[in-house]
Formats: structure tokens, sequence, C-alpha cells
């Protein structure tokens, strides 16, 4: 990238910013809203207050540390107000790439050491694949192939916490804040922004949220279609050949019930199809798929808005199928279409591995709920930018590394408790 285009870069995150500091409030936080910003993007290493403030403040190192860590940490400024802006300014940038195709749900974890950081607790933590001490947020984001972005993001908060009046009041957390499971989050989250008109028709949830009925009927209730993944053991039943049969007793007949497992390996051969699918704008993959009409539980009644779809995905070296989900696309989709939907995810996964890495959405050192939140908040506003970049860097490909010059502390910087004096 030659010099006159990234100064042609830098001057539009500068008139970004601009845009951010007309939703922040009080003119005395336009300053370190710019430097958090700038140091999230420009850093190198770790993103978190002290570091960037010797980055972005060099000569006054300990002034700028405390002004950031007072804007992120205890600044009164509405998360909700600028992750709006940044709504605004982004997805008319995303939408360029073709429509939102979907809300998708996800949580992301961070793993911590301590016991004192908002949220923490010994939990299952995605990024180490294991039960762990580490903090969960759940966010809803709109996608489309190319790229995704948070529209909304809330630390899950377990019930030991949610309990617990003497850490509520050390972490700063809201009274209205009580403990709700991750699935009754992301329902929240759904219900927003279909009250906000928000783009998009399908929403797409793992396994993790899509065992809960009580989601995918809230989904329904609100007219969005879903994708949702499902554990091998769900319950189903294929709707009756006889239309017109009703069900003895006028209740559902638990023997017709079956595993999504046990009907998948019961499937013939002709059954199964090798499918493919996009990941990005080049690569392709492939797998084997079958999908079946199905009534989730057990059923032989012939309530047509009852069926939905069961796809499985059984790839030729495994030796049982991996994946399952239920879905209430039309009848008439295409099987590619279908998988497609399905595979969306990956969108997600990816953009959060860029905000984790290139933004340091998992830096944040401090223990409050308002600063956890107002570090992401911003994390998502400077993502916002890159995303908006992609012309500059093709989706998929190599992103924002190259976009602003990588800025390190200067050699004589010792950050504060070090053991090696200045």
């Amino acid at each position: 990238m030659g010099f006159r285009e990234r100064k042609s870069i830098e001057s539009r995150f500068r008139g970004y910013v601009e845009g951010l500091v007309e939703v922040i409030g009080h003119a005395d936080r336009a300053g370190p809203l710019r430097d958090y910003c700038t140091g999230l993007v420009a850093a190198s290493g770790r993103k978190s207050v002290e570091p960037m403030a010797a980055i972005t403040a060099p000569e006054r190192t300990p002034a700028q540390h405390q002004s950031l860590l007072h804007f992120v940490g205890q600044g009164a400024w509405s998360d909700g107000a600028v992750l709006a802006k940044v709504r605004e300014m982004v997805l008319p940038r995303i939408e360029r790439y073709g429509a939102i195709k979907a809300w998708i749900v996800d949580d992301t974890s961070f793993p911590k050491k301590g016991e004192h950081s908002v949220g923490v607790a010994h939990q299952y933590c995605g990024q180490l694949g294991k039960q762990a001490n580490c903090q969960v947020a759940v966010s809803l984001s709109l996608a489309n192939d190319a790229a995704s972005l948070p529209v909304a993001y809330r630390l899950y908060l377990p019930k030991d916490w949610a309990e617990d009046n003497e850490r509520r009041c050390k972490a700063g957390i809201p009274e209205e804040i009580g403990f709700k499971t991750k699935p009754e989050i992301a329902l929240e989250q759904i219900q927003w922004a279909y009250e906000r008109d928000l783009p998009g028709d399908l929403v797409v949830i793992d396994a993790g949220y899509g065992n809960a009925s009580t989601l995918r009927a809230g989904i329904t209730e609100l007219g969005k279609l879903y994708v949702a993944g499902i554990q091998p053991q769900t319950l189903v039943s294929k709707p009756s050949p006889r239309r017109g049969r009703a069900a003895k007793k006028g209740r559902r007949d638990a023997s017709n019930a079956i595993s999504v497992k046990g009907l998948a390996v019961g499937l013939r051969a002709k059954a199964w199809h090798t499918i493919e699918w996009r990941e990005g704008t080049n690569e392709r993959l492939s797998s084997r798929f079958a999908r079946v009409r199905i009534h989730v539980g057990a059923s032989n009644e012939p309530d047509k808005s009852a069926e939905e779809w069961l796809l499985i995905e059984w790839p030729e070296d495994e030796n049982e199928p991996t994946k399952y989900w239920l879905s209430t696309l039309p009848r008439n989709i295409s099987f590619c279409d279908l998988v497609d939907s399905a595979k969306l995810r990956w969108r997600i996964e990816r953009d959060y591995q860029e905000l984790k890495q290139e933004v340091g959405l998992g830096h944040f050192e401090g223990r409050g709920w308002r600063g956890f939140h107002h570090h992401a908040t911003l994390c998502i506003a400077t993502y916002g930018f890159l995303v908006s970049e992609r012309e500059t860097i093709p989706p998929s490909g190599s992103h924002s590394v190259g976009l602003f010059p990588q800025l390190t502390v200067s050699d004589g910087y010792r950050p504060r408790g070090s053991s090696v004096a200045a």
C-alpha cells in the first residue's frame, strides 16, 4: 500500500470517528474517543488501556492512561447510541456486496485467570473448547456473504453473580440486569432488532441456542425464519402421508418419535447428496447432506405450519452424522440454498476472530460492567470502519492489518508494576 493511499484511509478514519463524536455526548469525551479508536487500530500487541496510552500520547503517558481509563470504565455515554451510529454508517457499505441475508446469534468467550472481573465463572469457554474460568458475551450480528456487523452485545451474567449483591455493587451492574439464560438474552436481542426494523428475514443460531424451543418459537412469532443447529438426540417425527388422518384420542403419538440421529442413520443412500457452498468470495467447500420434512417432537397431526426442514450433514470420511439443523425456510427452497443458509455462520466466526485479533475485543483488563461493554462497543465501532474499507483489502482476504501503520511503544517504556527499572 502506497503512502498516498494510506493517508487517504487515515483521513477517512478520522472522518468516521468524527461521526461517532456526534453521539458521544460531552465535548470532553471527543479526545479520548479519538485516541481510544486510534489505539485499537494502530497499536501492535495487546490493546489494553496502558499500551494504547503510551502509543497515543508518549509524552504524557500517565495522564493519558488515566483519561482513557476513565473514558472507557466510567464514562456515562451510551453504548446504544454509538452502535446505532455505527449501523448508520457501516450497513450501507456492507450492503454494497449484497442484501443482508441473516441475523446471526453467537456468543464469544474470554478466558480469565482471576475471579473478580464481572461475570467471570467456571463455564464452557468456546475459545478453549472446554470448561474454564471465563466471561461470555451474547451478540446479534447482521450478515451477508461478504461481512457481518454486531448490532447488539451483552455480557452473560451467571446466576451466582446475579444474586450476589456485593459483587454486583463492586462491578457496577445495573439494577435492571438480572439472571437470564443465553437463549433468553438472544431472544431479547432479536426482539430489539425486530422493533427497529433492521434488515433481514432469517435468524441463524447454533446448537447452543437452537435446542431452546422457546427461542425458536419466539423467532417464529416475530414472523422471522430460522436455521437452528440442534443436538443429535432431538426428537422429531415424519409427517403422516395420509394428511386427513387424525391422531388417536386427539393427542400426539409418542411412539412415532425418533431422534434426528436415528432418522439420519436410517435414510437410504439415495437421500444423500454432495453439496457445495461458498465461504467468502473464492473458497468453495463441499460435504454430504440429506434433508427431510419433519415435525419437531412426535406427531401424526396434519398441521402444515408445524412442518419444517431437518438438514443433516454426514461427511463421507466420518462414521456418523456431524451436524443437524431445523429450518422454517420455505418448502420449495433449493437444496443448495438451504445448505448455504445453514453454513452462513462461518462469516461471524471469521469476523469474531478478526475482532479479537485485530482490534483487541478480548484485551479489556477492567472489572466493571460499564467498562466491559464500553470497550466492546469501541471495538465494534473500530471494526465497523475496517469492514467499510473492504474494497481496499478484498473480503475474506488479508484484512485490516495493512490499513494502518502498526505503532509500538518506545524502548524505554515500562508498564506499571514492571520489575525492570524504567
